[in-house]
């Protein structure tokens, strides 16, 4: 069967493309490298010809808010619209646990505008909502930081590791299309302002967090149950924080 990954370089294509051939099947990793862009929509239809199943986990190179909306919505028009001209069956799309929770976001405002297009679209879908990457700990660490301190948010997150999400995208891109939202969490639930604290302490950075309920989120105040699953049966990894502090991490350029 032949599956195209858009996003296939990235941190979760890439691991997707592997465990999906892995399995046997033909996966085209398509992104702007490989000459494939939803953007223009250059090699799209050559890309798309005879595959069966389009997985979508190809993310906005800016987080400014006009761009990441300008994304979402190009690309996913162009990639729907060539998804129905090759008579795609499964459109397979990764998104964010608490997407429709954080519209003061500009950034969740492009995966709201991304997810409304799928569910309009003809094409049988699954969304799999994911909690927030343990390999993105950093980047949050750097949105609330203030000289030495970090100022975050005490809400609950459930983070999850990518080889995980990896595992739960697979599995799910060979299933049957749910026509529908599913979750995929990590296996535990902490307060986002002390997971930080932890992370902070595990790699001998100095800086405190202080926890403020004001504190913004890429943009938007979060509830203690914005971005922890909002079903009651999500897929869980099994990998939690302490497992995934031991693993290899990836040399610094």
């Amino acid at each position: 069967m032949k599956i195209v990954v858009i996003g296939g370089s990235g941190l979760i294509g890439s691991k997707l493309v592997t465990r999906l051939r892995q399995q046997g099947h033909e996966v085209l990793a398509a992104s702007p490298a490989s000459g494939v862009n939803t953007i223009t929509g250059e090699g799209l239809a050559e890309a798309l010809a005879g595959a069966q199943i389009v997985v979508d986990v190809a993310n906005s190179p800016s987080f400014e808010d006009k761009a990441v909306l300008e994304f979402f919505e190009t690309s996913g028009r162009n990639l729907l619209a060539a998804e129905a001209a090759a008579g795609v069956k499964h459109h397979v799309a990764l998104s964010v646990v608490g997407t429709d929770r954080l519209s003061a976001s500009g950034y969740f405002r492009g995966k709201i505008a991304q997810e409304k297009l799928i569910r309009a679209g003809k094409i049988p879908y699954t969304i799999v909502h994911s909690t927030q990457f343990f390999e993105f700990l950093g980047g949050i660490v750097q949105s609330g930081a203030d000289g030495q301190t970090v100022r975050l948010s005490p809400a609950y997150v459930q983070p999850i590791v990518s080889d995980d999400v990896a595992d739960a995208m697979a599995h799910y891109t060979l299933g049957a299309p749910v026509n529908g939202v599913v979750e995929i969490a990590g296996p535990e639930r902490v307060r986002l302002s002390e997971l930080v604290q932890r992370y902070l302490k595990a790699t001998d950075d100095p800086r405190t967090v202080v926890a403020d309920v004001h504190a913004r989120y890429f943009g938007a105040e979060l509830q203690d149950d914005t971005l922890v699953p909002s079903g009651a049966n999500p897929r869980l990894g099994t990998i939690g924080f302490d497992a995934w502090m031991r693993q290899p991490k990836p040399a610094k350029a």
